[in-house]
């Protein structure tokens, strides 16, 4: 497959998703570097290392989108179409503008992996401003588990990931440890609770649509009215 698709951050409370897309010049997996897995499996700092090395190859193009919080929580659009856009939107931005025919694999982020698949063909003729009959210039497959079963997948999913990391790294060094984002985490919920008690409102990187942050938001404004 001569590009892999993956996205990070789909379900967190806080902060941008990204996808990634690496493109290899020809379907030779040997310009990947070893040890390239889902990026859960991997240590941070070996994901670090990984995504340098794999973008440092100029056999290799990757493109990443990203999707912030204000996009995640407009009305007018939902995180399935989201996630489609942000696949195609990387895509377009690793594939080069050859004019051959573009075939890939995405990891599905729906439950209907073939319909995610026609969306996002869909999407990245829409990028990529193909005029001709997509199916005849587009090839993209899109699977479950994806990131696990294919080398170039695994590639994308740590560069997303790490991409991912970066953002969440740099709020953290503005506002404090805010954990993974995610709304399982404690350290997530703690910072939630602590800045709504502090400044009445989320945070700007908050998905302010999501339950975990509605919830927040509505029992600090209970407690409000309860001291008066």
């Amino acid at each position: 497959m001569p590009f892999g698709v993956d996205e990070a951050g789909k379900g967190p409370a806080l902060g941008s998703m990204f996808a990634a897309a690496v493109h290899l010049e020809d379907p030779d997996l040997d310009a990947l570097p070893e040890g390239i897995a889902d990026s859960k499996r991997l240590a941070p700092a070996r994901r670090e290392e990984l995504a340098a090395t794999i973008r440092a190859n100029d056999r290799i193009g990757v493109g990443v989108a990203e999707i912030p919080p204000e996009l995640i929580d407009d009305p007018e659009t939902d995180m399935n179409s989201l996630t489609v856009q942000a696949h195609a939107e990387a895509i377009a931005t690793a594939v080069p503008d050859s004019g051959d025919k573009i075939a890939g694999l995405c990891d599905a982020c729906d439950t209907d992996a073939d319909r995610f698949a026609r969306r996002v063909t869909d999407a990245c003729a829409s990028a990529l401003e193909i005029e001709r009959d997509p199916d005849a210039t587009l090839e993209i497959d899109a699977r479950h588990g994806a990131d696990d079963d294919s080398k170039v997948v695994g590639a994308a999913s740590i560069v997303a990931k790490v991409e991912r990391d970066a953002h969440i790294d740099a709020i953290a060094d503005e506002y404090g440890d805010i954990g993974s984002g995610y709304p399982s985490d404690p350290t997530t919920r703690e910072f939630l609770e602590s800045y709504v008690d502090e400044h009445g409102e989320l945070p700007p990187f908050a998905r302010e649509s999501w339950s975990t942050c509605e919830d927040v938001l509505a029992a600090a404004q209970q407690t409000g009215l309860e001291q008066f």
